[in-house]
């Protein structure tokens, strides 16, 4: 496995393997790896004969008063697990190597609507630095494939639209989200719970699945009528448990619009804060 922290260095890997006519896949992390992480990392190989990881903790999707100086960063124990799991390179600049004309660059891009809602509301901007990242990395790497957890089911929405949009010659695969036993998203500020938080946790999957099952039995064609009534409850009831939800939204797979008589393809997405930590989590759901 080759480390790698400047752009003309992993570019030099990428084209070498292009010439070869070896395909890349790209798994693009904040670093903190778990098994989550990894797990993303075994569906790119399965995708490609090449696969390269991005740890960059990125200032730009970090709005003043949140966890960039805080954020975990474990860059030897992530390149000990990368290794393990087999990666072909990592590409882990520094921030004056990823903005080169300084922290707050003057071009970033933007997807407008989509990055306004659900997360957008309460962390306006993140979503830019998100996709700003996320396209310097493609134009960086050079990938034919990127893989992104569904746990970030807004973020992905996001990307697919960013490269549907800017035509990048990438194929984005979403990854299911990987839980613990008791249903907990994996994530890497699940450490900032404490041991009592911890065992409370959970409490937010089971409030999707619980939401997801009353969609069930109400039906597609009668789910407009109990949508608020399911939002209100879900809500209600993490403040019984002691977070503070931020949203609980019914929406449509996909698109993110709020659902019409017609759609049947939902996804359920959630944000709490659970003391320290800010959690996120979905479900989607078929209905008949």
């Amino acid at each position: 496995m080759e480390l790698t922290q400047t752009r003309e260095a992993i570019r030099a890997l990428s084209r070498t393997w292009r010439e070869a006519r070896e395909p890349i896949a790209f798994v693009p992390t904040m670093g903190n790896l778990h098994a989550g992480h990894l797990a993303l990392v075994a569906a790119a190989a399965t995708e490609c004969p090449r696969v390269v990881v991005s740890i960059f903790v990125n200032p730009l999707q970090f709005a003043p008063g949140e966890d960039f100086d805080t954020y975990p960063r474990t860059l030897e124990a992530d390149l000990a697990a990368l290794g393990d799991a087999g990666v072909d390179a990592v590409f882990a600049p520094s921030v004056r190597e990823m903005y080169p004309t300084g922290p707050e660059p003057a071009t970033r891009v933007s997807v407008s609507g989509l990055g306004g809602m659900l997360c957008g509301r309460s962390r306006p901007g993140h979503f830019d630095g998100v996709t700003t990242v996320v396209s310097k990395l493609f134009n960086i790497v050079l990938p034919d494939v990127a893989v992104f957890g569904e746990k970030d089911y807004q973020q992905l929405a996001i990307i697919r639209r960013m490269v549907a949009d800017l035509c990048f010659p990438v194929r984005i695969v979403g990854h299911p989200t990987q839980r613990e036993p008791d249903g907990l998203a994996l994530s890497s500020r699940n450490q900032y719970l404490t041991a009592q938080e911890r065992a409370v946790a959970p409490a937010l999957y089971q409030a999707l699945r619980a939401a997801a099952d009353e969609l069930v039995r109400v039906g597609c064609g009668e789910k407009s009528r109990h949508i608020v009534a399911i939002q209100q409850a879900a809500m209600d009831n993490l403040t019984r448990e002691g977070f503070d939800p931020e949203y609980f939204e019914i929406r449509e797979s996909g698109t993110l619009a709020p659902p019409g008589r017609d759609s049947c393809r939902l996804v359920i997405l959630a944000a709490a804060t659970l003391g320290g930590a800010r959690l996120i989590d979905n479900l989607s759901v078929a209905l008949k």
